[in-house]
């Protein structure tokens, strides 16, 4: 059974649900995020890397500890480039099942492979998404404790079943909007197809006017737009403390 019609409806639930993760920007700025996750890979990345560098935009990508290990020049080479890095965990273990001493080695030993590869703080490495989307309130509870900041998703493809490069961009121009954070694959699933697309898709949203932002601007915007509502109450006179 196929998951998309499905995602759309998932993210409406479960955002207002979980207010702490960074589901996607607000809808006053033209601005989205391209992310690809479960790279790097050494195939499939350097197509990809070609298409987003005849653009001139920056993406974030989300990697794999194991997938760095194993290709940390390529790493490198991303970084270098400008994009954001992200951290999806060492072997792409969904988190419920890990236990959190084993949550925990995960992070850490993914976040010191991108640091040692790119050359960077590991405290630069501080943006997580989890593995197939899955999370519980303790997971949460865990990523703010260790102090790293949880990110999902708003659109969602599914492309990691390459369902054919039209449907991959059909799905997201169908639900791309002011803010939207766009989940795409560049590892062993899904991957083959990434290059294609970005390169089909690209174009469509760059002619309608949106600018390609990172994850970490993402953050700034809404950390921005809570502080503006914050400043609205406080100014509004309805104060009860």
């Amino acid at each position: 059974m196929q998951l998309a019609p499905f995602l759309p409806l998932m993210y409406r639930i479960l955002k207002p649900s979980f207010p702490s993760c960074l589901w996607s920007g607000h809808n006053r700025a033209r601005s989205i995020a391209l992310t690809f996750d479960d790279g790097p890979h050494p195939s499939h990345t350097p197509k990809l890397l070609e298409v987003l560098d005849r653009y001139a935009i920056p993406a974030s990508f989300f990697w794999l500890g194991a997938c760095v290990r194993r290709s940390p020049e390529l790493a490198k080479a991303i970084y270098q480039r400008g994009h954001w890095i992200g951290n999806h965990g060492y072997d792409h273990r969904s988190f419920p099942m890990l236990t959190p001493t084993e949550l925990q080695h995960s992070l850490v030993a993914t976040q010191e492979a991108i640091a040692t590869a790119c050359d960077l703080p590991t405290t630069r490495v501080r943006d997580v998404r989890p593995p197939n989307g899955l999370f519980t309130p303790q997971t949460l509870n865990l990523l703010h404790q260790w102090n790293y900041r949880p990110v999902m998703w708003s659109v969602v493809p599914e492309d990691w079943v390459r369902p054919g490069i039209a449907v991959v961009v059909q799905r997201v121009m169908q639900q791309v909007q002011n803010g939207s954070l766009i989940v795409l694959h560049d590892g062993a699933c899904g991957g083959a197809d990434v290059a294609d697309v970005a390169a089909v898709l690209i174009p469509q949203l760059l002619s309608l006017g949106y600018e390609f932002v990172t994850i970490d601007t993402l953050w700034q915007q809404s950390l921005s737009l809570t502080s503006q509502g914050f400043s609205s109450f406080l100014t509004s006179g309805n104060r009860s403390f």
